[in-house]
Protein backbone atom coordinates (compact mmCIF):
# COMPACT_ATOMS: atom_id res chain seq x y z
CA UNK A 1 0.00 0.00 0.00
CA UNK A 2 1.54 3.31 -1.10
CA UNK A 3 1.40 6.16 1.37
CA UNK A 4 3.54 8.73 -0.43
CA UNK A 5 0.57 10.72 -1.72
CA UNK A 6 -0.68 11.34 1.84
CA UNK A 7 2.58 12.88 3.08
CA UNK A 8 3.46 16.54 3.10
CA UNK A 9 7.12 15.62 3.53
CA UNK A 10 9.23 12.49 3.46
CA UNK A 11 11.85 11.47 5.98
CA UNK A 12 13.56 8.33 7.23
CA UNK A 13 10.44 7.36 9.17
CA UNK A 14 8.07 7.49 6.22
CA UNK A 15 10.65 5.78 4.02
CA UNK A 16 10.96 2.90 6.47
CA UNK A 17 7.19 2.56 6.84
CA UNK A 18 6.84 2.63 3.05
CA UNK A 19 9.32 -0.24 2.81
CA UNK A 20 7.52 -2.26 5.50
CA UNK A 21 3.97 -1.29 4.51
CA UNK A 22 2.95 -4.58 2.93
CA UNK A 23 4.33 -6.56 5.86
CA UNK A 24 2.60 -4.34 8.41
CA UNK A 25 -0.75 -4.70 6.65
CA UNK A 26 -0.25 -8.46 6.45
CA UNK A 27 0.45 -8.55 10.20
CA UNK A 28 -2.73 -6.58 10.87
CA UNK A 29 -4.84 -8.85 8.66
CA UNK A 30 -3.36 -12.04 10.09
CA UNK A 31 -4.05 -10.99 13.67
CA UNK A 32 -7.55 -9.95 12.62
CA UNK A 33 -8.20 -13.33 10.99
CA UNK A 34 -7.17 -15.26 14.11
CA UNK A 35 -8.68 -13.46 17.12
CA UNK A 36 -7.34 -14.60 20.48
CA UNK A 37 -8.71 -13.72 23.92
CA UNK A 38 -6.82 -12.31 26.90
CA UNK A 39 -3.67 -14.24 27.83
CA UNK A 40 -4.27 -16.63 24.91
CA UNK A 41 -2.66 -14.49 22.17
CA UNK A 42 0.05 -17.00 21.23
CA UNK A 43 -0.16 -16.56 17.45
CA UNK A 44 -0.28 -12.76 17.56
CA UNK A 45 2.56 -12.48 20.07
CA UNK A 46 4.78 -14.79 18.03
CA UNK A 47 3.94 -13.02 14.76
CA UNK A 48 4.93 -9.62 16.14
CA UNK A 49 8.02 -10.92 17.92
CA UNK A 50 9.21 -12.65 14.74
CA UNK A 51 8.81 -9.46 12.70
CA UNK A 52 10.67 -7.39 15.30
CA UNK A 53 13.50 -9.92 15.40
CA UNK A 54 13.72 -9.80 11.61
CA UNK A 55 14.02 -6.00 11.88
CA UNK A 56 17.09 -6.27 14.12
CA UNK A 57 15.52 -6.22 17.57
CA UNK A 58 16.65 -8.44 20.43
CA UNK A 59 13.50 -10.26 21.48
CA UNK A 60 12.51 -11.78 24.81
CA UNK A 61 9.45 -13.99 24.57
CA UNK A 62 7.14 -14.76 27.52
CA UNK A 63 8.54 -11.53 28.99
CA UNK A 64 8.09 -10.61 32.65
CA UNK A 65 6.48 -13.94 33.43
CA UNK A 66 3.51 -13.47 31.07
CA UNK A 67 3.38 -16.21 28.47
CA UNK A 68 1.95 -14.07 25.67
CA UNK A 69 3.93 -10.91 26.39
CA UNK A 70 7.18 -10.08 24.61
CA UNK A 71 9.83 -7.37 24.76
CA UNK A 72 11.84 -6.37 21.68
CA UNK A 73 14.74 -3.93 22.13
CA UNK A 74 16.93 -2.08 19.68
CA UNK A 75 19.47 0.64 20.46
CA UNK A 76 21.22 1.58 23.69
CA UNK A 77 20.73 5.35 23.95
CA UNK A 78 19.70 7.16 27.14
CA UNK A 79 16.23 8.07 25.82
CA UNK A 80 14.24 4.87 26.38
CA UNK A 81 10.81 4.76 24.74
CA UNK A 82 8.28 1.97 25.21
CA UNK A 83 5.94 1.47 22.26
CA UNK A 84 2.96 -0.67 23.28
CA UNK A 85 1.31 -3.27 21.06
CA UNK A 86 -2.05 -4.74 22.07
CA UNK A 87 -3.44 -7.79 20.29
CA UNK A 88 -6.18 -9.43 22.34
CA UNK A 89 -9.68 -9.78 20.91
CA UNK A 90 -13.21 -9.73 22.29
CA UNK A 91 -15.39 -12.80 22.86
CA UNK A 92 -17.63 -13.70 19.90
CA UNK A 93 -16.97 -10.50 17.89
CA UNK A 94 -13.22 -10.81 17.40
CA UNK A 95 -11.19 -7.65 16.75
CA UNK A 96 -14.10 -5.29 17.26
CA UNK A 97 -11.79 -2.93 19.14
CA UNK A 98 -9.21 -2.91 16.37
CA UNK A 99 -6.27 -4.30 18.33
CA UNK A 100 -4.89 -5.67 15.08
CA UNK A 101 -4.47 -2.04 13.99
CA UNK A 102 -2.87 -1.13 17.33
CA UNK A 103 -0.40 -4.00 17.11
CA UNK A 104 0.67 -3.40 13.51
CA UNK A 105 1.01 0.35 14.01
CA UNK A 106 3.13 -0.21 17.11
CA UNK A 107 5.33 -2.64 15.22
CA UNK A 108 5.79 -0.14 12.40
CA UNK A 109 6.63 2.73 14.73
CA UNK A 110 9.19 0.63 16.61
CA UNK A 111 10.86 -0.55 13.40
CA UNK A 112 11.11 3.01 12.08
CA UNK A 113 12.56 4.21 15.39
CA UNK A 114 14.98 1.31 15.53
CA UNK A 115 16.47 2.43 12.23
CA UNK A 116 17.43 5.82 13.73
CA UNK A 117 18.07 4.73 17.34
CA UNK A 118 21.79 5.40 17.24
CA UNK A 119 21.37 8.74 15.49
CA UNK A 120 18.93 10.06 18.09
CA UNK A 121 20.24 8.38 21.24
CA UNK A 122 17.27 6.03 21.60
CA UNK A 123 16.61 2.71 23.23
CA UNK A 124 13.50 1.50 21.45
CA UNK A 125 11.30 -1.05 23.21
CA UNK A 126 8.39 -2.71 21.47
CA UNK A 127 6.38 -4.18 24.34
CA UNK A 128 3.77 -6.80 23.55
CA UNK A 129 1.02 -6.23 26.10
CA UNK A 130 -1.64 -8.96 26.36
CA UNK A 131 -5.05 -8.83 27.97
CA UNK A 132 -6.10 -5.21 27.62
CA UNK A 133 -9.81 -5.93 27.22
CA UNK A 134 -9.89 -7.92 30.44
CA UNK A 135 -7.02 -8.94 32.68
CA UNK A 136 -4.88 -5.82 32.94
CA UNK A 137 -1.78 -7.01 31.12
CA UNK A 138 -0.10 -3.61 31.35
CA UNK A 139 -0.83 -3.37 35.06
CA UNK A 140 0.99 -6.66 35.60
CA UNK A 141 3.86 -5.63 33.33
CA UNK A 142 4.15 -2.28 35.10
CA UNK A 143 4.37 -3.99 38.48
CA UNK A 144 7.09 -6.28 37.12
CA UNK A 145 9.33 -3.50 35.81
CA UNK A 146 8.57 -3.32 32.09
CA UNK A 147 8.77 0.50 32.10
CA UNK A 148 11.89 0.87 34.25
CA UNK A 149 14.06 3.66 32.90
CA UNK A 150 11.49 4.72 30.30
CA UNK A 151 11.44 8.41 29.35
CA UNK A 152 8.07 8.02 27.63
CA UNK A 153 5.53 5.50 26.37
CA UNK A 154 3.20 5.63 23.39
CA UNK A 155 0.54 3.68 21.51
CA UNK A 156 -2.36 4.49 19.20
CA UNK A 157 -5.95 3.26 19.17
CA UNK A 158 -8.35 3.18 16.24
CA UNK A 159 -11.73 4.94 16.33
CA UNK A 160 -14.65 5.73 14.05
CA UNK A 161 -15.52 9.17 12.78
CA UNK A 162 -12.95 11.95 12.63
CA UNK A 163 -9.61 12.52 14.32
CA UNK A 164 -9.81 14.33 17.64
CA UNK A 165 -7.00 16.18 19.37
CA UNK A 166 -5.00 13.98 21.70
CA UNK A 167 -5.00 16.87 24.19
CA UNK A 168 -8.73 16.42 24.88
CA UNK A 169 -9.10 12.64 24.78
CA UNK A 170 -9.15 10.48 27.85
CA UNK A 171 -10.56 7.32 29.34
CA UNK A 172 -12.31 6.38 32.55
CA UNK A 173 -10.95 4.40 35.45
CA UNK A 174 -12.70 1.07 35.88
CA UNK A 175 -12.99 -1.33 38.80
CA UNK A 176 -14.35 -4.82 38.11
CA UNK A 177 -15.42 -7.19 40.86
CA UNK A 178 -17.58 -10.24 41.53
CA UNK A 179 -20.28 -10.65 44.16
CA UNK A 180 -21.40 -14.09 45.37
CA UNK A 181 -24.64 -14.60 47.28
CA UNK A 182 -25.11 -17.74 49.34
CA UNK A 183 -28.50 -18.92 50.51
CA UNK A 184 -30.08 -22.35 51.01
CA UNK A 185 -31.55 -24.63 48.36
CA UNK A 186 -35.08 -26.03 48.63
CA UNK A 187 -37.78 -27.49 46.40
CA UNK A 188 -39.41 -24.50 44.74
CA UNK A 189 -42.89 -26.07 44.82
CA UNK A 190 -42.91 -28.50 47.76
CA UNK A 191 -40.99 -26.46 50.34
CA UNK A 192 -40.02 -23.00 49.11
CA UNK A 193 -40.38 -21.66 52.64
CA UNK A 194 -37.39 -23.73 53.69
CA UNK A 195 -35.09 -22.07 51.19
CA UNK A 196 -33.09 -18.84 51.24
CA UNK A 197 -33.23 -17.53 47.70
CA UNK A 198 -29.87 -16.30 46.40
CA UNK A 199 -31.62 -15.39 43.15
CA UNK A 200 -33.74 -12.89 45.03
CA UNK A 201 -30.59 -11.26 46.34
CA UNK A 202 -29.19 -10.83 42.83
CA UNK A 203 -32.48 -9.40 41.57
CA UNK A 204 -32.79 -6.93 44.44
CA UNK A 205 -29.18 -5.81 43.92
CA UNK A 206 -29.67 -5.11 40.21
CA UNK A 207 -32.84 -3.13 40.88
CA UNK A 208 -31.12 -1.11 43.61
CA UNK A 209 -28.19 -0.37 41.30
CA UNK A 210 -30.60 0.81 38.63
CA UNK A 211 -32.16 3.24 41.08
CA UNK A 212 -28.74 4.41 42.29
CA UNK A 213 -27.71 5.54 38.81
CA UNK A 214 -29.98 8.57 39.01
CA UNK A 215 -28.12 9.87 42.05
CA UNK A 216 -24.60 9.66 40.60
CA UNK A 217 -22.58 12.10 38.46
CA UNK A 218 -23.41 11.84 34.78
CA UNK A 219 -20.01 10.40 33.82
CA UNK A 220 -20.23 7.48 36.26
CA UNK A 221 -21.16 4.11 34.78
CA UNK A 222 -22.43 1.14 36.80
CA UNK A 223 -22.83 -2.21 35.05
CA UNK A 224 -23.65 -5.68 36.34
CA UNK A 225 -25.05 -8.97 35.13
CA UNK A 226 -25.88 -12.35 36.68
CA UNK A 227 -23.27 -14.88 35.61
CA UNK A 228 -24.87 -17.74 37.55
CA UNK A 229 -28.41 -17.54 38.84
CA UNK A 230 -29.56 -21.05 39.65
CA UNK A 231 -29.77 -24.61 38.41
CA UNK A 232 -33.42 -25.31 37.58
CA UNK A 233 -36.85 -23.70 37.89
CA UNK A 234 -37.89 -26.11 40.63
CA UNK A 235 -34.91 -25.40 42.88
CA UNK A 236 -34.58 -22.35 45.09
CA UNK A 237 -31.04 -21.24 44.15
CA UNK A 238 -28.51 -21.59 46.91
CA UNK A 239 -25.87 -19.51 45.15
CA UNK A 240 -25.67 -16.73 42.58
CA UNK A 241 -22.73 -14.88 41.05
CA UNK A 242 -23.01 -11.27 39.86
CA UNK A 243 -20.21 -9.69 37.82
CA UNK A 244 -19.99 -5.92 38.19
CA UNK A 245 -17.98 -2.88 37.23
CA UNK A 246 -17.94 0.83 38.01
CA UNK A 247 -16.32 3.52 35.85
CA UNK A 248 -15.59 7.19 36.38
CA UNK A 249 -13.28 9.85 34.95
CA UNK A 250 -11.55 10.33 38.32
CA UNK A 251 -10.45 7.67 40.75
CA UNK A 252 -11.89 9.30 43.87
CA UNK A 253 -15.29 9.56 42.19
CA UNK A 254 -15.04 5.92 41.19
CA UNK A 255 -14.24 4.83 44.75
CA UNK A 256 -17.23 6.69 46.16
CA UNK A 257 -19.53 5.23 43.51
CA UNK A 258 -18.19 1.75 44.22
CA UNK A 259 -18.85 2.24 47.94
CA UNK A 260 -22.48 3.06 47.19
CA UNK A 261 -22.76 0.20 44.71
CA UNK A 262 -21.48 -2.24 47.32
CA UNK A 263 -24.14 -0.93 49.68
CA UNK A 264 -26.74 -2.05 47.12
CA UNK A 265 -25.24 -5.53 47.15
CA UNK A 266 -25.14 -5.56 50.94
CA UNK A 267 -28.73 -4.35 51.23
CA UNK A 268 -29.88 -7.12 48.90
CA UNK A 269 -28.18 -9.66 51.13
CA UNK A 270 -29.95 -8.28 54.20
CA UNK A 271 -33.32 -8.20 52.46
CA UNK A 272 -33.03 -11.80 51.22
CA UNK A 273 -31.35 -13.20 54.34
CA UNK A 274 -28.37 -14.37 52.24
CA UNK A 275 -24.71 -14.07 53.06
CA UNK A 276 -22.50 -12.36 50.52
CA UNK A 277 -18.87 -11.88 49.55
CA UNK A 278 -16.99 -9.86 46.98
CA UNK A 279 -13.58 -10.12 45.31
CA UNK A 280 -11.70 -8.20 42.66
CA UNK A 281 -12.08 -9.73 39.21
CA UNK A 282 -8.99 -8.13 37.66
CA UNK A 283 -6.58 -5.25 38.27
CA UNK A 284 -8.13 -1.81 38.48
CA UNK A 285 -7.59 0.39 35.41
CA UNK A 286 -6.85 4.01 36.28
CA UNK A 287 -7.95 7.01 34.25
CA UNK A 288 -5.72 8.02 31.35
CA UNK A 289 -3.58 11.15 31.68
CA UNK A 290 -2.28 12.43 28.34
CA UNK A 291 1.09 14.17 28.53
CA UNK A 292 0.29 17.61 27.12
CA UNK A 293 3.58 18.23 25.34
CA UNK A 294 3.60 14.82 23.69
CA UNK A 295 -0.09 15.16 22.82
CA UNK A 296 0.54 18.48 21.10
CA UNK A 297 3.40 16.99 19.07
CA UNK A 298 1.15 14.09 18.06
CA UNK A 299 -1.56 16.49 16.86
CA UNK A 300 0.98 18.32 14.72
CA UNK A 301 2.28 15.10 13.22
CA UNK A 302 -1.22 13.87 12.43
CA UNK A 303 -1.86 17.18 10.69
CA UNK A 304 1.26 16.63 8.59
CA UNK A 305 -0.43 13.48 7.24
CA UNK A 306 -3.39 15.47 5.97
CA UNK A 307 -5.58 14.78 8.99
CA UNK A 308 -7.28 17.37 11.20
CA UNK A 309 -7.16 16.64 14.94
CA UNK A 310 -10.06 18.85 15.98
CA UNK A 311 -10.26 20.01 19.61
CA UNK A 312 -13.91 19.11 20.04
CA UNK A 313 -15.78 18.14 23.18
CA UNK A 314 -13.41 16.10 25.37
CA UNK A 315 -13.75 12.39 24.80
CA UNK A 316 -14.03 10.23 27.89
CA UNK A 317 -15.44 6.76 27.99
CA UNK A 318 -14.13 3.27 27.88
CA UNK A 319 -11.10 2.30 29.88
CA UNK A 320 -7.56 1.10 29.26
CA UNK A 321 -4.74 -0.29 31.35
CA UNK A 322 -2.56 2.30 29.60
CA UNK A 323 -4.09 4.64 32.18
CA UNK A 324 -2.00 2.97 34.88
CA UNK A 325 1.13 3.49 32.80
CA UNK A 326 0.28 7.16 32.25
CA UNK A 327 0.27 7.76 36.01
CA UNK A 328 3.91 6.62 36.21
CA UNK A 329 5.54 7.37 32.83
CA UNK A 330 4.89 10.37 30.52
CA UNK A 331 2.55 8.79 27.99
CA UNK A 332 0.05 9.37 25.24
CA UNK A 333 -2.70 7.09 23.97
CA UNK A 334 -4.12 9.02 20.99
CA UNK A 335 -7.05 7.89 18.87
CA UNK A 336 -6.66 7.64 15.11
CA UNK A 337 -9.75 7.68 12.93
CA UNK A 338 -10.55 4.90 10.50
CA UNK A 339 -11.69 7.51 8.05
CA UNK A 340 -15.05 7.00 6.43
CA UNK A 341 -16.27 4.15 8.65
CA UNK A 342 -19.45 4.38 10.69
CA UNK A 343 -19.19 1.39 13.01
CA UNK A 344 -18.24 2.09 16.60
CA UNK A 345 -15.78 -0.01 18.65
CA UNK A 346 -17.05 -3.21 20.25
CA UNK A 347 -19.51 -3.90 17.43
CA UNK A 348 -19.51 -6.40 14.57
CA UNK A 349 -19.42 -3.46 12.16
CA UNK A 350 -16.19 -2.10 13.63
CA UNK A 351 -14.65 -5.57 13.55
CA UNK A 352 -15.11 -5.52 9.77
CA UNK A 353 -13.82 -1.94 9.56
CA UNK A 354 -10.61 -2.92 11.37
CA UNK A 355 -9.60 -4.96 8.32
CA UNK A 356 -10.73 -2.40 5.75
CA UNK A 357 -8.68 0.01 3.65
CA UNK A 358 -9.39 2.63 6.32
CA UNK A 359 -7.93 0.32 8.95
CA UNK A 360 -4.86 -0.26 6.81
CA UNK A 361 -4.37 3.48 6.40
CA UNK A 362 -4.65 3.91 10.18
CA UNK A 363 -1.88 1.33 10.65
CA UNK A 364 0.53 3.25 8.43
CA UNK A 365 -0.41 6.76 9.51
CA UNK A 366 -0.39 5.70 13.16
CA UNK A 367 3.08 4.21 12.80
CA UNK A 368 4.48 7.32 11.12
CA UNK A 369 2.91 9.77 13.57
CA UNK A 370 4.08 7.79 16.61
CA UNK A 371 7.65 7.48 15.35
CA UNK A 372 7.87 11.16 14.43
CA UNK A 373 6.41 12.13 17.82
CA UNK A 374 9.07 10.11 19.62
CA UNK A 375 11.89 11.58 17.56
CA UNK A 376 10.73 15.13 18.23
CA UNK A 377 10.39 14.39 21.96
CA UNK A 378 13.82 12.79 22.05
CA UNK A 379 15.59 15.61 20.20
CA UNK A 380 13.60 18.71 21.10
CA UNK A 381 13.12 20.95 24.12
CA UNK A 382 11.16 18.29 26.03
CA UNK A 383 14.03 15.77 26.00
CA UNK A 384 15.75 16.96 29.18
CA UNK A 385 12.50 17.18 31.12
CA UNK A 386 11.45 13.67 30.13
CA UNK A 387 14.86 12.28 31.05
CA UNK A 388 14.71 14.11 34.39
CA UNK A 389 11.33 12.55 35.16
CA UNK A 390 12.73 9.11 34.37
CA UNK A 391 15.76 9.69 36.60
CA UNK A 392 13.61 10.93 39.48
CA UNK A 393 11.35 7.93 39.19
CA UNK A 394 14.25 5.50 39.19
CA UNK A 395 15.82 7.18 42.23
CA UNK A 396 12.58 6.88 44.17
CA UNK A 397 11.83 10.61 44.17
CA UNK A 398 8.31 11.90 43.70
CA UNK A 399 7.20 11.26 40.15
CA UNK A 400 6.57 14.36 38.07
CA UNK A 401 3.03 14.16 36.72
CA UNK A 402 2.82 13.01 33.14
CA UNK A 403 0.34 15.80 32.42
CA UNK A 404 3.13 18.38 32.54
Amino acid sequence: MSIADTLTHTDSVSSTIEKWASRLIDVSHTIHAHPELAFEEHRASALLADAAQEAGFTVTRAAYGLETAFEAVRGCGPFRVVVCAEYDALPDIGHACGHNVIAAAGLGAAIALGEVAEEHGLTVVLLGTPAEEHGGGKVLLLERGAWEGAAMSIMVHGAAGEDVSCTVTGTQAVDRFDVTYTGRAAHAAAAPHKGINAGDAATIALVAIGLLRQQLPSDVRLNAYVEHGGEATNIIPASTLVRAEVRAAELDVLLDAKRRMLSCFEGAAVASDCSWSTERAEPRYEELVQHRVLATIWDEEIASLGRTAAARTPLTGGSTDMGNVSKVVPSIHPMIALRGVTGVPHTIEFAADARSAAGDEAVLHGAIAMARTVIRAATGDSRSNLLTIAAQRESGATTVTSAE
